[in-house]
């Protein structure tokens, strides 16, 4: 069984309470092997009271509580039982399963939050050949000679001219040979 991502629908306030019941009860009810991160989406704002900057932290989607989970019945049980659960978003009866979030979804609530920057898959290595497949370099064939995996990007020594010349590109920008 996989596991994904779902919405789950709370009493508006109670979405501290219901994180903190719901990692209570899935210690106490031994389900650390199917539910595993209980998350409110937040971020932080900077607000301006009397003169004075602030930062806030603001509920993203007040009223709802992330889910990373295995869906069983008895994680559906566990989570849906939770006090102050209202119910899963997605699901289309009282017996049928939820809709978990697609992996887009999830990657954008995260990293609006600041969680976890989703780091690219490098699939280049130093010294080899690459092609550039768009902008002012496109179809010319070069070597990749640095990595710069933070900013994703990647030095690729391009001959023009009968030279060698260094162009910095996006990873997108090029695809090996």
């Amino acid at each position: 069984m996989e596991k994904s991502w779902y919405v789950v629908h709370t009493y508006s306030g109670y979405e501290n309470k219901v994180k903190t019941n719901l990692e209570k009860r899935v210690e106490s009810m031994d389900m650390l092997d199917k539910i595993f991160r209980v998350m409110i989406p937040t971020e932080e704002e900077e607000e301006i009271k009397d003169g004075k900057r602030k930062v806030v932290t603001k509920k993203v989607f007040p009223g709802y509580v992330l889910v990373e989970m295995v869906m069983t019945d008895d994680s559906w049980y566990v989570v849906r039982n939770t006090p102050g659960v209202t119910g899963f978003v997605g699901s289309a009866g009282s017996g049928s399963k939820p809709t978990p979030l697609k992996p887009s979804e999830v990657e954008t609530i995260l990293k609006q939050m600041g969680v976890e920057e989703v780091k690219p898959k490098i699939d280049f290595t130093i010294k080899e050949t690459v092609k550039v497949k768009e902008g002012p370099f496109a179809e010319f064939v070069g070597t990749i000679e640095e990595i710069q995996a933070d900013r994703q990007k990647v030095k690729v020594h391009v001959n023009m001219f009968g030279r060698e010349t260094p162009v910095e590109l996006d990873f997108d920008q090029v695809e090996k040979l």
